[in-house]
């Protein structure tokens, strides 16, 4: 007797005459599914039930290429294109591999061999080539998150029964890093980059904007007159907002806006200008390593203004609204005040404490005269 659990309920497995029998109980007490699958065996032996056709099982590429196209009318662009770029090591790694082949230990075998890959970037004639760093934890989780996405859309066909990826623990991910770039590090590190980088990163670094936020910026978001920028796109009410421009972020939308191209985009992808650009992490790299800085990711940009504005004194509900928190705790991980602002808060409480004590001896003094 095989008993699993799936969906809340125990459903059994066992193979009679050579094929396959798959069927849920529909219960969730594990001794009474363990009744049902007993009184099916002896109906099957009795010949009072027939074995339902097994459905054909398709190897890894097909299952894919339907996934991504169930994937293109169901989720929303990002997810969809976050499921196509992980598509890319998941195929090379399962090719046609029939899915009802792929273990747990498989999964594993792939997760081993994912995370000792090298991270690729474009070189000057087009050709991709590996780099010296390895391939980040949060990317082969995103790709076992979309292996496990679709065993899940091929279980929902009745083809198989189980996911291999249930078992699979994902790898630890450090998203607490802070790294906050000096103002001369930032002066460094925008004067080697690209001209699209460049822009991408001065509007993070004055607005606090996500970088798909940045780059799915369209003129209609733009309101140069009374300066302001409209994020209208988030998964949360408070990820959609406004915000007000400074005048360096200001002349990048205007100039972007004054050369608009026939793109409905402020930065368009090159080989697609009906499409934004997807990322501009390999620009990111080569201006962090010509500039000579300390290793820092795109996203740290966002993480730097988030820490000056909590350095400058703007309150934590306010920063939450405009880092499009819903919230405020979220708003903790990227305010890290420095150890001299730390010191400064201190010295400020110190001269307060005192203020207050004197103030109190004062009235004490005041009162015993009185009396």
């Amino acid at each position: 007797m095989a008993l699993y659990k799936r969906g809340g309920v125990y459903w059994y497995e066992f193979v009679y005459e050579g094929r396959r029998i798959r069927e849920s109980t529909g219960v969730k007490n594990q001794r009474v599914a363990g009744e049902i699958e007993r009184a099916y065996r002896t109906a099957l032996a009795k010949g009072e039930v027939g074995i339902t056709e097994r459905k054909r099982v398709p190897n890894f590429r097909e299952a894919l290429t339907d996934f991504l196209r169930w994937s293109a009318a169901s989720h929303k662009l990002s997810s969809h294109e976050r499921y196509k770029t992980s598509s890319v090591a998941l195929l090379k790694h399962f090719r046609d591999i029939a899915l009802d082949k792929i273990t747990p230990e498989d999964v594993e075998r792939f997760k081993a061999v994912r995370s000792a890959d090298k991270k690729t970037s474009r070189a000057a004639d087009g050709r991709r080539v590996n780099t010296r760093k390895r391939i980040r934890p949060a990317t082969v989780n995103r790709e076992l998150a979309c292996l496990k996405a679709l065993f899940n859309f091929v279980i929902k066909t009745d083809v198989l029964g189980k996911n291999p990826v249930s078992r699979v623990k994902m790898l630890a991910e450090n998203n607490l890093q802070t790294r906050v770039l000096s103002f001369t590090e930032e002066h460094s590190y925008l004067s080697v980059a690209t001209t699209v980088l460049r822009d991408v990163a001065t509007l993070m670094l004055q607005t606090g904007m996500r970088p798909e936020e940045v780059y799915r910026l369209q003129p209609e978001h733009v309101d140069l007159s009374r300066g302001y920028v409209h994020v209208p796109f988030g998964k949360t009410a408070a990820a959609r907002r406004s915000l007000r421009l400074t005048a360096a972020a200001r002349e990048v939308l205007a100039r972007l806006i004054a050369a608009q191209s026939p793109s409905p985009f402020l930065f368009p992808c090159e080989s697609a200008p009906e499409r934004s650009i997807p990322k501009v992490n390999n620009a990111h790299d080569r201006a962090v390593r010509d500039s000579g800085i300390a290793p820092i990711r795109l996203y740290d940009l966002r993480h730097t203004w988030a820490t000056r504005a909590a350095m400058s004194g703007i309150d934590l509900v306010t920063l939450a609204a405009m880092l499009g928190h819903s919230k405020i705790n979220m708003v903790l991980r990227y305010a890290h005040p420095t150890q001299g602002h730390q010191a400064d808060a201190m010295e400020r409480l110190e001269k307060y404490s005192a203020l207050e004590q004197i103030r109190a001896f004062e009235r004490n003094d005041s009162s015993a005269l009185n009396a």
